[in-house]
């Protein structure tokens, strides 16, 4: 692996005239996709042009290169994390609620 900068690798890949149909298959397996074989042959090669496409961008010399990690300029606005203490009671919050049972609220099923 080769680290192009602090913290992040470039890993290789299976160079593309090894992408197998069967490994098509087994990524369309493990997205939980259904595929006819045209989609498999056409994925193929669309997988096979990508990572040509990562092969002409491995070339390229970025060694003095700044890494951009954020390009709007927003930033992180941080606080302290600290526990406020609040004056409402288990029992108050309850008693808001139409249902409840256990001493939680009740609330409709979402998952079958």
């Amino acid at each position: 692996m080769t680290a192009i900068f602090p913290g992040v690798f470039l890993v290789q890949y299976i160079p593309m005239s090894t992408i197998t149909t069967n490994d098509v298959r087994h990524l369309a397996q493990l997205s939980n996709l259904q595929l006819s074989d045209d989609e498999i042959t056409s994925l193929q090669t669309d997988l096979a042009n990508i990572l040509d496409y990562i092969d002409q961008l491995n070339e390229i010399d970025t060694s003095g290169v700044e890494p951009t990690y954020q390009v709007t300029g927003l930033e992180n606005v941080w606080r302290d994390d600290t526990v406020d203490m609040s004056t409402v009671t288990r029992e108050n919050l309850l008693a808001l609620t139409s249902e409840q049972a256990d001493n939680s609220i009740k609330v409709p099923q979402v998952l079958a």
